[in-house]
């Protein structure tokens, strides 16, 4: 996701204050348990495996109209991408943190939420038309996409440096990563999706294989599920590992990928069925793995690359298609920079 240097699933109607969910009564659940409560399937990851699967007779058609490159207002800075069950992406800025959405099926679009002045970097849209976006060191927010307002805002740790980066949905669970400190970031979801206060906010050290790189170095950076539902899959940027992460315990184990290894520059991840996306930013690339169904290893297919690509960031998608933003991050921006979404088969 963005460098270091870059600058700056309950009803949308305020919700009953729950019962804070401790640290251990978070994350020490059985093993049975753990998967339904932390990991499970994605929201927007079903919706999107959903879309793939039902589109098998129209996506042939709507990749003929449909636009393989889409504008984004210039000086926009793109980073994070996210896409719900209708025709429309979602993007967040770099620059001043406005949310864009646009129509995938004509190009157009509008800001949506204009943003506070500081970075929006990952981000993924809920079944709820809630918007959980990670600002950087400003933390994390869930915008309503209705309305634009801003539901709430976390503070997801007092250590610094902190670099909120992307973002995980489960059913139970917003999982951020920070790409300074050697931890994830849980935001506990309440039985139907009650947004959580202020103080329930959850940091999960990392630990095992992982070897954190100190200072502002991107270290963790894009999140996912395993297959089975049972962990999390997070990229280190600048060590290229693929880390399986026991949401309970902070345990990592590095993913075998074979002599495919390392993803340097890693970004941006997307699971798909047991398909892998990994965005590599600087090599203009989404590496293509099909893993094991617990995320332990995963066999090379492929590589997808595009003469349109310009430093994508992250990945989502829509019937037959991935959208990969252009961050351009080896062009320095300026209010008259432009930004595009490339639309590539997969």
């Amino acid at each position: 996701m963005a460098p270091p240097h870059s600058s700056s699933r309950s009803s949308l109607s305020p919700h009953t204050p729950q019962r804070p969910v401790s640290r251990r009564g978070l994350l020490t659940a059985s093993a049975a348990t753990a998967g339904a409560l932390l990991v499970g399937t994605s929201a927007a990851g079903t919706a999107s495996a959903a879309g793939t699967a039902s589109a098998a007779g129209t996506a042939a058609a709507a990749g003929k109209t449909w636009p393989d490159v889409i504008p984004l207002p210039n000086g926009f800075r793109p980073e994070g991408i996210t896409i719900g069950g209708g025709p429309y992406a979602y993007l967040g800025s770099l620059g001043d943190g406005s949310i864009y959405r646009a129509d995938l099926r004509t190009g157009q679009g509008r800001i949506i939420s204009t943003g506070p002045g500081t970075p929006s970097v990952g981000l993924e849209l809920d079944g709820r038309g809630r918007l959980f976006v990670a600002g950087r060191a400003q933390g994390a927010r869930v915008v309503d996409v209705r309305t634009g307002a801003v539901l709430a805002s976390y503070r997801l740790t007092t250590t610094t440096p902190s670099f909120a980066n992307d973002v995980f949905l489960t059913p139970r669970a917003a999982w951020f990563t920070d790409s300074f400190q050697p931890a994830l970031h849980a935001l506990p979801l309440g039985k139907h999706g009650e947004l959580p206060h202020a103080d329930d906010v959850v940091t999960l050290t990392l630990r095992g294989d992982w070897a954190q790189t100190p200072g502002e170095t991107v270290n963790a950076n894009g999140i996912t599920g395993t297959p089975d539902g049972k962990a999390l899959l997070v990229v280190q940027s600048g060590a290229g590992g693929l880390h399986r992460v026991d949401p309970r315990t902070g345990v990592t184990r590095l993913v075998d990928l074979g002599d495919s290894a390392p993803l340097t520059n890693g970004d941006g991840l997307l699971l798909l069925g047991r398909r892998l996306y990994v965005v590599q930013n600087r090599q203009n690339a989404i590496d293509v793995f099909k893993l094991a169904a617990d995320g332990r290893s995963g066999i090379f297919e492929g590589r997808l690359t595009d003469p349109d690509f310009d430093v994508p960031t992250t990945v989502a998608a829509h019937k037959n298609r991935l959208y990969v933003p252009n961050a351009r991050f080896t062009t320095t921006p300026t209010p008259d920079t432009t930004y595009t979404v490339v639309a590539v088969e997969h």
